[in-house]
């Protein structure tokens, strides 16, 4: 039982404040097997009954005034039916009041309060008192001004302290139920995490996300660091999370800071902290986030963003695992996994001198490419569905969309990737809450724009049909057809638009009697020249 916590809590330090004001006494705390935690520690307040403090200040003084505090212990302890303030004479005749503290039904210790008498002492009990003190310590010189200070508390006194004291164990096992409250949650919420995280919780299963799938489960268990690449949007923090929920860092801090959100004073000092003084308005100390993700995983997104200066700086956290806070003297170590990821080519910054070569091989020791979503059209379905499911709100109708709606979306080359899709689908749920299947002329007029002329009246015999296969197909030869003819027969360059291999396109040609008999390519031409 961490009793340091409770000593903090607000309740304690006002009941302490109070019965210091009122009683001139002090509050302390006794753990499950009677030990005075404060005087275990040497740290012994000095009390304002000077034979109290005579006598913990003396070594067989503190021995017998912790063996009457175990005496009330031992009270509690023995019967579970002892829940109000007990009472208990001290070695000096002076009385301790105890509460018991109860944690989940088990007694983990008590508070109490002593060196205090119910009647005010006649002169043969003054006077055996005093010689008491003196066996113990001979320090005493005033004693005949000790015996008028001593505290005298009436029982209307002693019934208003036990009712403050039994308050203040009911506070600190409310308190220690709400921590295992929030424990079990933050538990329930890690293995949330976790499970979210799983591999087969990220939606894909077209050829180009299968890969990704495959290299993450080579690099979870390694410590290697990891560049993933990808567009804006692609989900290259969701891999990121993947790889740390999967490995063996997965209890550790997860840390996450983009490059390009803070200027180059104000990210160095977010990364690598500061010591108090270092520049105007470092008021204390400041740690970085490498320290707090220390033992865990630090996700640096958009990494091709940062300085020149501050790039020397992460090589050496890389290579040596050791960095100078702003402002300090003293070098800092810590163990953390770095995932970097860009949406730039960072082999092309390094032949621009803007990225360096050695941090460049530092970082790129294992990458992934993810996939933009015109790559992975295969994945656009059940994207959609994911989506659908997400974002459905209690009291919408919509259960779907509609083939006109679906063909659209197939059609559209989603520069925004997964984010892009993820907002359009939750923006249809909230215009089309009322109807159970929204129609194509809700989707965004950029969408619609992008695709072709009339937006959502593309397809109107696939509307009409309402069939999703029909509709997909219509559109699909009316792409390569309208493809075939803006890049005079370039196959290559329109697989490459359309986002599929050129043999695929191939296939989807002859598939819908698009090849013209002695038709010739623009590549095939140049081929033949040469």
């Amino acid at each position: 039982m961490d009793f340091e916590r409770h000593q903090n809590l607000h309740t304690i330090i006002m009941l302490r404040d109070v019965i210091r004001k009122w009683w001139r006494m002090e509050l302390s705390f006794a753990d499950r097997t009677g030990t005075v935690l404060e005087w275990q520690k040497g740290e012994i307040v000095s009390p304002p009954n000077d034979f109290c403090r005579l006598s913990l200040f003396s070594k067989e003084g503190l021995r017998r005034c912790s063996q009457s505090v175990r005496v009330l212990h031992e009270k509690f302890k023995s019967s579970k039916k002892l829940r109000r303030c007990q009472f208990h004479d001290c070695h000096l005749g002076f009385t301790v009041v105890g509460a018991p503290l109860y944690i989940n039904g088990e007694y983990e210790g008590m508070i109490y309060v002593e060196g205090f008498s119910r009647e005010r002492l006649n002169e043969r009990d003054g006077e055996a008192l005093k010689l008491k003190i003196r066996e113990l310590n001979s320090g005493g010189t005033d004693l005949d001004r000790a015996v008028e200070r001593i505290p005298l508390m009436a029982q209307a006194e002693v019934d208003k302290l036990t009712d403050l004291l039994e308050f203040a164990v009911n506070e600190i096992a409310n308190y220690e139920a709400e921590m295992t409250k929030k424990d079990e949650t933050i538990q329930s919420l890690s293995s949330e995490l976790k499970d979210r995280y799983k591999f087969e919780n990220i939606v894909g299963k077209s050829g180009p996300m299968l890969e990704v799938f495959r290299l993450l489960e080579k690099v979870c268990n390694s410590d290697s660091t990891v560049l993933v690449n990808g567009e804006s949007g692609t989900g290259k923090e969701l891999v990121a999370r993947a790889i740390h929920y999967n490995g063996p860092r997965k209890d550790k801090p997860f840390v996450v800071q983009n490059c390009s959100a803070f200027n180059d004073n104000l990210l160095e000092s977010a990364l690598f902290g500061h010591v108090k003084g270092s520049f105007t308005g470092a008021l204390r100390d400041k740690k970085g986030l490498f320290e707090v993700a220390d033992g865990g995983t630090f996700f640096l997104d958009e990494v091709g963003d940062m300085s020149p200066a501050l790039q020397v700086k992460l090589l050496r956290v890389l290579q040596e695992g050791t960095f100078l806070p702003v402002g300090g003297t003293q070098v800092r170590e810590v163990n953390v996994r770095v995932i970097a990821a860009t949406h730039k080519d960072l082999a092309d910054l390094v032949k621009k001198t803007q990225f360096r070569e050695d941090l460049y091989y530092r970082i790129n020791v294992i990458r992934i490419q993810v996939p933009p979503l015109r790559e992975r059209r295969d994945d656009l379905a059940i994207l959609i569905d994911h989506f659908l499911k997400k974002h459905h709100r209690e009291g919408q109708r919509a259960r779907g969309l509609a083939g006109d709606a679906t063909a659209i979306l197939q059609a559209y080359a989603w520069p925004g990737n997964i984010r892009e899709l993820e907002n359009e689908i939750e923006r249809l749920l909230v215009l089309g809450s009322d109807l159970e299947i929204i129609p194509g002329e809700l989707i965004s007029s950029r969408i619609r724009d992008a695709v072709g002329p009339g937006g959502a009246s593309i397809l109107p015999t696939a509307r009409a049909t309402g069939k999703l296969n029909e509709a997909v197909e219509i559109l699909e030869r009316e792409m390569i057809q309208q493809g075939l003819a803006r890049t005079r027969n370039n196959k290559s360059r329109l697989a490459r638009e359309l986002g599929i291999s050129r043999s695929n396109l191939i296939l989807k040609i002859a598939r819908y009697g698009l090849e013209k008999p002695g038709q010739v390519g623009e590549e095939e031409g140049e081929e033949a020249s040469a």
